[in-house]
């Protein structure tokens, strides 16, 4: 999924955003700025969710408009550091203040996803959530501990960009199908568990980003330690 998000993904975002960022930069826009923009965008998405929470258990709109939310976010992330490039504008604290407010951006966004799914008793995948959460921290501080110690760490299944993209399609899709279909629910049979029903668009995905990411920051350590052996 990284390779192809690298190799198709990224660079056709990158031509059609490459006009903005060279307006960004001639109007003297910082990286820092467009940083901070994203994060304030994350603290708007935590504030959909929670009103969400509020809402019918069966009205999905907020998690819909959360995930474009969260996509729309994730431009910013993206354009930060070519911003910096473009500009000439690159410095060591930019690149620090960026991966700070990365994490913090995760963490904000989890929260008011977690918040949402425990608000419904969705507990199970509220749990799972959770997990995502710590398998999308684990990835960056491997990663970081890594390159303290001057390995390079960069790859695995779920990154940061891909863990944007599969949270934010999967909620827009759990929005929209919901407002074109309505709710529906399927239970096993005889009982009133349920197997599939229209919040399980957004939760099953969450159920393989977590499984993803925490195999993930497990691949990365793996990796550090053949690297460390060898030397």
């Amino acid at each position: 999924m990284s390779n192809l998000l690298k190799t198709y993904g990224q660079p056709a975002v990158y031509r059609v955003i490459h006009p903005l960022i060279l307006g960004l930069a001639k109007a003297g826009v910082t990286p820092n700025t467009i940083t901070l923009i994203g994060f304030l965008l994350n603290i708007g998405v935590a504030i959909v969710f929670i009103h969400g929470a509020g809402q019918p258990r069966m009205d999905l709109s907020d998690v819909g408009w959360g995930g474009a939310l969260i996509l729309f976010a994730g431009l910013f992330d993206m354009m930060d550091g070519r911003l910096a490039r473009v500009s000439g504008t690159s410095s060591k604290f930019g690149a620090l203040f960026d991966s700070v407010l990365d994490r913090y951006s995760e963490l904000v966004m989890f929260l008011g996803i977690c918040f949402y799914l425990v608000s419904h008793h969705y507990f199970l995948s509220s749990l799972f959530a959770f997990l995502a959460m710590i398998g999308s921290m684990m990835v960056s501080y491997v990663r970081a501990r890594a390159e303290g110690l001057g390995i390079e760490c960069s790859d695995g299944l779920m990154q940061r960009p891909e863990r944007i993209v599969l949270i934010g399609v999967s909620a827009i899709l759990c929005g929209l199908i919901q407002s074109w279909v309505g709710p529906f629910r399927y239970v096993y049979p005889n009982t009133d568990i349920p197997l599939f029903e229209n919040i399980t668009l957004f939760t099953f995905p969450i159920f393989v980003l977590a499984l993803l990411a925490n195999y993930t920051a497990w691949q990365r350590l793996q990796h550090c330690k053949s690297v460390l052996n060898d030397e």
